[in-house]
């Protein structure tokens, strides 16, 4: 009788200790996976499920970075105006012929993505931490830059890729399959693991963990604060220039609309993934589920009658609030 007690009394304990905030999003994805069977038989195909996947791409990888500078105790708001700006100079260097071959044009050009979304990180990290302004106010600041200056690339209109050579060999980088998955979900994968070894099992993970849940304890713990914020932003503006490369040869195109919004989308991935806006806790495929969700959401909007399609962007406002109530309400009861 004794001994049967005590299991009972484990199994509550070890019940108590799942934390519900890990477990939420897969348990909604669950469910929206059930609604959308219901509302629309073709849901459920793997044509149709392999190809949300592929959209959810750009928001599941910036979603990554974002991940970092929320854990961090940051904020990014300038995500969507930095792939607008990053995508322009990316295909204008593409344009411009300075590399004769199509393949070594399009490696140089994957490069130059990487290095300008760092320095965009960089820049934002550096205002936020060396000119300790907030990270609100900060981004807030940078994504009018960014957006402002593709605006100026593009003079008012749209930069579009013109070297038909490059446009051939760089479509199946999101048009692409392996084994029958589009291409983009292996990014995805790949990003995402990658973003969950550094977060989970190195030093700078816990770091990050360290600044965003107390920054005076980790400052008095002897870590580099500023240090560990910045590069946070520097992650996510190579998420960024990842995303930005598999952008482009879906539409060989950009203008200054271009990721309008994608800092909103972002940071509601993040959140309904279970990482806390103060800082502190970060999930990384908590994160990726996130960002499949919310384009699940926008996918059975579209194959049913139940709601317009143009509210996508209310309802994804109205996820975000719920998801934070909720957060709330689990910290209360922890």
């Amino acid at each position: 009788m004794t001994e049967t007690a005590a299991a009972t009394a484990k199994a509550k304990r070890s019940w108590k200790d799942v934390d519900l905030r890990a477990v939420a999003p897969f348990v909604a994805l669950a469910l929206l996976l059930v609604l959308g069977a219901f509302a629309n038989p073709n849901f459920i195909s793997v044509d149709n499920l392999l190809n949300v996947l592929t959209r959810s791409a750009f928001i599941a990888i910036i979603a990554v970075g974002a991940t970092f500078v929320i854990s961090a105790g940051g904020l990014d708001l300038s995500v969507g105006s930095m792939v607008a700006f990053v995508a322009s100079l990316t295909i204008l260097f593409m344009n411009s012929g300075a590399v004769s071959d199509p393949t070594m044009t399009i490696v140089a050009a994957a490069l130059l993505a990487i290095a300008i979304g760092a320095a965009c990180g960089l820049a934002n990290g550096l205002i936020t931490t060396v000119g300790r302004i907030e990270p609100f106010i900060a981004t807030l600041g940078t994504m009018g830059i960014y957006r402002g200056l593709t605006t100026w690339l593009s003079q008012g209109g749209a930069i579009t890729l013109r070297n038909p050579d490059v446009q051939s060999l760089y479509r199946p980088v999101y048009f692409g399959e392996i084994f029958g998955v589009p291409f983009p979900i292996y990014v995805i994968v790949i990003t995402a693991a990658i973003g969950a070894f550094v977060l989970y099992r190195t030093r700078y993970g816990r770091h990050v963990v360290a600044v965003g849940s107390n920054e005076d304890v980790a400052h008095y713990s002897g870590i580099p604060v500023s240090r560990v914020r910045t590069l946070t932003y520097v992650i996510q503006g190579l998420c960024v220039a990842v995303a930005c490369l598999i952008y482009i040869p879906r539409l060989g195109s950009t203008s200054a609309t271009t990721g309008l919004m994608w800092e909103l989308q972002a940071i509601t991935a993040v959140v309904v993934g279970g990482t806390a806006l103060r800082g502190g806790v970060g999930r990384i495929w908590g994160t990726v589920c996130g960002a499949f969700i919310l384009e699940i959401v926008g996918n059975i909007m579209l194959l049913s009658n139940f709601v317009s399609e143009y509210l996508l962007g209310a309802i994804q406002g109205a996820i975000i609030i719920i998801a934070m109530l909720v957060q709330r309400s689990l910290v209360r009861k922890s």
